[in-house]
């Protein structure tokens, strides 16, 4: 089996390469994977997208982990994050059905708009408030529409982990630069530890459902448990590493950001648990698995 994971360099891609090159690395060999960045494979670039194709074996599976994901930058770079988030998907997607390949496609809470006072399903009204959600919700929209059979999209949410740029490292960071900070408390979600979404994944590839030709392209929802605000967030964060930072409660308006982001994108996981048989790992326990190995790496 061929599996060509993009994103290389990102969260989640760096958290796949990590399981799948450790011991016993979830029964998948290391060399059924291909990992590729920017430099092999730009995603901005239709050209590069083509020549890499082209010169190629065809693929059994493709994971898309690459995207646009600068929410507030995405506000003044709208044209890159919809060549990144929708029309290289538009792209990707045309060429796996042409390899008769499967395509897993990562996607985001962000195509909610957070006016709702139940967690989200799958079917449930989707209307972005900013250019990002906006990109991402027509990337799976064109995905569908070219692959209604043998894709994935799989939506998440607050994503952190020991790799690159994300709400925990930057609050560890800013834990030790002052005595106190001020954090959103009326935004409400769930974090979502890329290790775990990434042990997902490939939970999913061997999944017998998964590898069944001619299965309709469907949507779910994953992110660890728990109900959570990004103050509440940052509490544990500080408290699981010892850090004596005070965190103080802000609304969003006293918090303005060019792009607006939803009040409440909490997500109904249900479906992906019962469908692949994967557990959903509390938040608060994850989170701790993180910091442990960020500490340590």
């Amino acid at each position: 089996m061929r599996i060509l994971v993009t994103g290389k360099n990102g969260q989640l891609g760096r958290s796949i390469y990590k399981i799948v090159n450790t011991a016993n690395g979830d029964n998948l060999s290391p060399n059924e994977f291909i990992f590729v960045g920017r430099e092999e494979l730009d995603l901005n670039s239709e050209s590069s997208i083509i020549n890499y194709f082209d010169n190629h074996d065809k693929f059994d599976i493709v994971i898309n982990s690459a995207a646009y994901t600068a929410v507030d930058q995405a506000e003044e770079e709208q044209e890159l994050a919809n060549q990144v988030n929708h029309l290289a998907v538009k792209q990707l997607a045309g060429i796996v059905k042409e390899q008769k390949a499967r395509l897993i496609h990562i996607s985001t809470d962000y195509v909610f708009n957070g006016e709702s006072d139940k967690p989200y399903i799958e079917t449930s009204e989707t209307n972005p408030i900013n250019v990002y959600g906006k990109t991402k919700l027509a990337g799976e929209r064109t995905l569908q529409e070219i692959m209604p059979t043998n894709a994935i999209i799989i939506r998440t949410s607050w994503v952190y982990s020991e790799y690159g740029n994300n709400f925990v490292k930057t609050m560890l960071r800013l834990g030790k630069e002052r005595d106190e900070i001020n954090v959103v408390s009326d935004q409400i979600g769930s974090p979502t530890y890329a290790t775990d979404l990434a042990g997902v994944i490939l939970e999913i590839i061997k999944n017998k459902e998964f590898k069944e030709v001619g299965q309709k392209t469907q949507v779910y929802h994953y992110s660890n448990a728990g109900k959570v605000s990004w103050y509440d967030f940052a509490k544990e964060i500080f408290k699981i590493a010892e850090v004596s930072c005070k965190v103080n409660p802000i609304t969003t308006q006293q918090y303005p950001t060019p792009a607006q982001r939803p009040k409440n994108t909490l997500m109904n996981k249900a479906k992906i648990a019962k469908t692949f048989s994967v557990g959903i790992s509390d938040w608060k326990e994850s989170l701790k698995t993180c910091i442990k190995k960020y500490r340590f790496k």
